[in-house]
C-alpha cells in the first residue's frame, strides 16, 4: 500500500523555494570553480568534435572521459547549445578555456538541469505521511523540500565547485518515489538510466536488486512476513531484466559494436588510482591512514624506523593519490571490496528476510551508500551526499532518524569545506552551512516537539567541536611555523574528526535497522 499524502493544495511555497534557490545559484555564477569545470568543458569539446569511436580514447587533456556512455550523450546534447555561447569551448586543444561566455553556459546548464531534481523532490513529498492541521512550517513536506532543494552540499559541490549532481540525484529520488508509489517498472528503468549516467550509483544497486526481487518478483508474503516461495512471478523478473538489459544495450551497444568495451570499462574503473582521493574522504581509510602516519612518526622519533627507508608520501604532504603505508599493511582494491560487501550484507539480509516495504528499502539504500563510502576504494568526499539526501526522507518521519540525519549531514557537509579553499568563498560556505544547519535543527525540533532533545550531550558536544576545528584550520594554523613543515595537517584533522562522526552515524543507522522495524518505532509527529 502507498502511504501517500498530497502536498497542500496551495503549492506556491514549493515554487517559491525552487525559484529562490535558483536565484541564489545565479548569484554564484562567477564564484570559484574547480578543475571539474575544465573536465566537463573538455567532455563537451570531445563529444562535439570527435566521432563516437574516439570518445573513450581521446587523451589530449588529462581529464579523459570516465563517465558511462549516457552521460557522454548528455554532454553531446549540451554541446549543441554551447556553440551558440562560444564555439571556442568546443575545441579539444583549448585546454583550461574559461571565457565569460563559457562560464555562463556551463553554470546555466547545471542550474537548468536541476529542474529534474525539483520534479523529483515534488514527487518525494507526495510519499510522506503528513499530519493533519499543521501550519506550513511544521509540515514534513515543507521541511523535506527545504532540506533537499536548499541542501548545502549540493549548492557548493554543483554551483561553486562544479558538477551535475543535482540532475543525477533527481533521477535517483524520482526512482525512489516511484517505488513508494508502487510503480516499480518505472523505478527500475530510472535507476538503470542513472547507472548509465554515473556508475558510482552501482554502490546502491544491491539494495535495488534485493528489494525488487523480494518485494516485486515475489508477489506475496506469509502472515509473519516471511517469504512465500510459490508466489514467484517469472513474468515480472523477465520484464525487469528486459528493462535493465535494454537500457545497458542502448548505452553500451555502440561501443560493443566497435569492439571498445574493454577500453570503456578501463576508463570507468581506474583501479590504478590510490586508496584515497587527493583529499581523504572522512571514512575508515582516513582513520587508517592517520593511524599509519602516527605510527611512522612515533617509529622515527623512538628510532624504531629508519626515515630514509619510509615511502616519501607517508611523511610529506599526505595528499598524493598513490599512498604507500609505512607501518600498517597497504590496502588493495580487493580488500576494500570485501569490506564494503561485509558492511552491507546484514542490511541486504534484513530486507530479504523482513522487507518492511519501500521504507525498509530506502533505509537499506542509505546503508549501502554509507557502507561503500566508509570502505570503498578511492572514495570522493562528495559521495557522502548519496547517503545524506535519501536519509532526508526518513528524517522527517522518525525521531531516531533525525538524530542520525543531523550527525551525518552536519559532519558530512563540513567535510566538504576543503573543496572550497579560496578566501573569497570562505564567508559563503560558512554562511550557507550555518543557514542549512540552523534550519535543520529548528525545523526538525518543531516537527518532533515531544520527547526531549534530538541529540544527546555527547553528540551535541561533538558537533560543536566543529567550530574550534574550523577556527584552528582556517585562521590559527596558517599563522604557525608548522604550516610549511606539515601543510597537510589541517586536512588530516578535518578528515579524521569528520570520519569519527560519519562512523558513528553509520553504526547508529545499523542499530536502528537491526533492532526495530519502522512500523513499531515510528514516533508520532506532534
Amino acid at each position: 500500500t502507498v502511504m501517500a499524502a498530497p502536498m497542500t493544495n496551495d503549492q506556491s511555497w514549493f515554487y517559491s523555494l525552487a525559484l529562490g534557490v535558483s536565484f541564489l545559484k545565479c548569484l554564484l555564477i562567477n564564484a570559484y570553480h574547480s578543475t571539474d569545470f575544465e573536465v566537463h568543458r573538455n567532455w563537451l569539446a570531445l563529444t562535439h568534435s570527435l566521432p563516437v569511436s574516439q570518445w573513450y580514447y581521446e587523451a589530449t587533456s588529462e581529464w579523459t572521459l570516465d563517465y558511462p556512455p549516457l552521460f557522454a550523450w548528455f554532454e553531446y546534447g549540451l554541446s549543441h547549445i554551447a556553440r551558440f555561447f562560444d564555439k571556442e569551448m568546443l575545441v579539444v586543444q583549448n585546454l583550461n578555456y574559461a571565457s565569460p561566455a563559457t562560464v555562463l553556459f556551463q553554470r546555466l546548464s547545471v542550474i537548468v538541469a536541476d529542474v529534474v531534481f525539483f520534479y523529483a523532490v515534488k514527487e518525494c513529498c507526495k510519499c510522506l505521511r503528513e499530519g493533519k492541521g499543521k501550519d506550513l512550517l511544521g509540515k514534513p513536506s515543507f521541511i523535506l523540500t527545504v532540506l533537499l532543494l536548499w541542501n548545502f552540499g549540493l549548492l557548493i559541490v554543483d554551483h561553486i565547485h562544479f558538477q551535475y549532481n543535482g540532475f543525477l540525484f533527481g533521477v535517483l529520488l524520482l526512482s525512489i518515489a516511484r517505488h513508494f508509489q508502487n510503480r516499480h517498472f518505472e523505478g527500475a528503468l530510472l535507476f538503470s538510466v542513472l547507472l548509465n549516467l554515473k556508475h558510482i550509483y552501482l554502490y546502491i544497486a544491491p539494495a535495488y536488486g534485493i528489494y525488487l526481487l523480494r518485494c516485486f518478483c515475489f508477489t506475496q508474503s506469509n502472515a509473519d512476513g516471511s517469504l512465500q516461495w510459490r508466489s514467484f512471478s517469472v513474468v515480472r523478473l523477465v520484464t525487469l531484466g528486459t528493462i535493465v538489459l535494454s537500457t545497458f544495450a542502448m548505452s553500451f551497444g555502440p561501443f560493443i559494436a566497435l569492439g571498445q568495451l574493454p577500453q570503456v570499462l578501463s576508463r570507468l574503473f581506474p583501479f590504478k588510482r590510490g586508496l584515497c582521493h587527493v583529499y581523504w574522504a572522512p571514512n575508515i581509510w582516513a582513520l587508517y591512514n592517520i593511524a599509519d602516519k602516527a605510527f611512522s612518526i612515533l617509529g622515527v622519533k623512538f628510532k624504531l624506523l629508519d626515515i630514509n627507508k619510509l615511502p616519501k608520501a607517508s611523511m610529506t604532504a599526505g595528499l598524493v593519490q598513490e599512498l604507500q603505508h609505512s607501518v600498517l599493511p597497504s590496502v588493495s582494491p580487493l580488500a576494500t571490496l570485501v569490506c564494503t560487501l561485509l558492511s552491507i550484507l546484514p542490511a541486504l539480509f534484513k530486507i530479504w528476510h523482513r522487507p518492511n516495504g519501500a521504507r525498509g528499502f530506502l533505509r537499506c539504500l542509505v546503508i549501502c551508500a554509507l557502507g561503500s563510502f566508509m570502505f570503498g576504494w578511492h572514495v570522493h568526499e562528495k559521495a557522502i551526499l548519496m547517503a545524506i539526501l535519501p536519509l532526508s526522507l526518513l528524517a522527517v518521519e522518525s525521531r531516531e532518524d533525525v538524530r542520525i540525519f543531523l550527525m551525518l549531514s552536519v559532519t558530512g557537509h563540513y567535510s566538504l569545506f576543503p573543496l572550497l579553499f579560496t578566501t573569497q568563498e570562505l564567508p559563503i560556505k560558512i554562511f550557507l552551512m550555518l543557514l542549512f544547519t540552523i534550519f535543520s535543527l529548528t525545523s526538525l525540533k518543531m516537527l518532533f516537539r515531544k520527547g526531549g532533545a534530538l541529540l544527546n550531550p555527547l553528540e551535541a558536544t561533538y558537533l560543536l567541536g566543529l567550530i574550534p576545528l574550523e577556527l584552528i584550520c582556517e585562521f590559527v594554523y596558517p599563522l604557525t611555523v608548522w604550516q610549511k613543515t606539515f601543510p597537510f595537517l589541517p586536512l588530516m584533522l578535518t578528515s579524521g574528526y569528520c570520519a569519527l562522526g560519519v562512523t558513528y552515524a553509520f553504526i547508529r543507522l545499523y542499530i536502528s535497522l537491526l533492532t526495530c522495524s519502522d512500523t513499531t518505532k515510528k514516533t508520532k509527529m506532534q
